[in-house]
């Protein structure tokens, strides 16, 4: 018998792994089947990857999954990248898709800007290390309150980027220059769509969050205060709170 309860997989950003979820595993395990994998090359992944890992083979990697723990809708909760991924998803396996949370992400592809720091990014990787990356990194994805009330989760997000391997920080760096606009893809999407950002985030502003959830046909739009690029972090119990609401909303 299926289970009433549904499954939410949570995929994380770049370049992180899938102890970025930890406030929300155990949180929402009482309102949902709670999966949060690594992704392809990052945290204790240790498979063979090829020079650009897509969006879309990031997605089939979690097709595999469901497949494989007989999981026949999902609902998808990506954040960063895993807004890329999640969305890549719902383009090839829409019939999967149960329900659809985007965080701080956008739908558009690239600017030929941003593809030269992508491929800048998986140049760095590998020749100055990702420890570099990190220290340029972190310091970005939170807002200054959170930095300065909460010095210790700027360490521990540094930590997390430091130790990914750099195989996988450049294959996910030129994987993402190479993704297409998918708005198109949310203006097709038929289940119940949640857009949660920050209202701090410098690297996804406010406007690209509202043009995904203008596409989205049954998408709204949740601002979280005072928190930047990384909301499940910064605003936790918002954060958690918004996310059962939409579970229940979606059950």
């Amino acid at each position: 018998m299926a289970s009433a309860r549904p499954t939410l997989l949570f995929i994380h950003g770049f370049p992180l792994d899938h102890t970025l979820w930890d406030p929300q595993t155990t949180s929402l395990a009482d309102v949902a089947d709670v999966l949060a994998p690594d992704l392809r090359g990052f945290g204790n992944d240790r498979c063979a990857l090829p020079v650009a890992m897509t969006m879309e083979a990031y997605a089939a990697d979690l097709k595999a999954l469901l497949d494989e723990r007989g999981v026949d809708r999902v609902v998808l909760c990506g954040l960063s990248m895993g807004g890329y991924i999640a969305m890549a998803f719902l383009e090839q396996w829409p019939e999967r898709v149960g329900g659809l949370i985007l965080c701080n992400t956008r739908a558009s592809a690239d600017t030929l800007e941003g593809q030269a720091a992508r491929k800048a990014t998986a140049q760095n990787a590998f020749a100055k290390g990702v420890d570099v990356i990190a220290r340029a990194m972190a310091p970005t994805l939170l807002s200054d309150l959170t930095k300065r009330t909460h010095p210790e989760l700027m360490a521990h997000m540094e930590a997390m980027i430091a130790r990914q391997r750099p195989e996988a920080v450049a294959a996910a760096a030129l994987g993402m220059s190479e993704r297409p606009d998918r708005h198109h893809v949310l203006r097709a999407c038929t289940v119940p769509a949640l857009v949660i950002t920050g209202s701090n985030d410098a690297l996804m502003p406010l406007p690209t969050s509202r043009s995904m959830a203008e596409a989205l046909p049954h998408g709204r739009l949740v601002v979280l205060e005072h928190a930047a690029h990384l909301t499940n972090l910064e605003a936790t119990d918002d954060f958690n709170s918004t996310v059962r609401a939409f579970l229940k909303e979606v059950n």
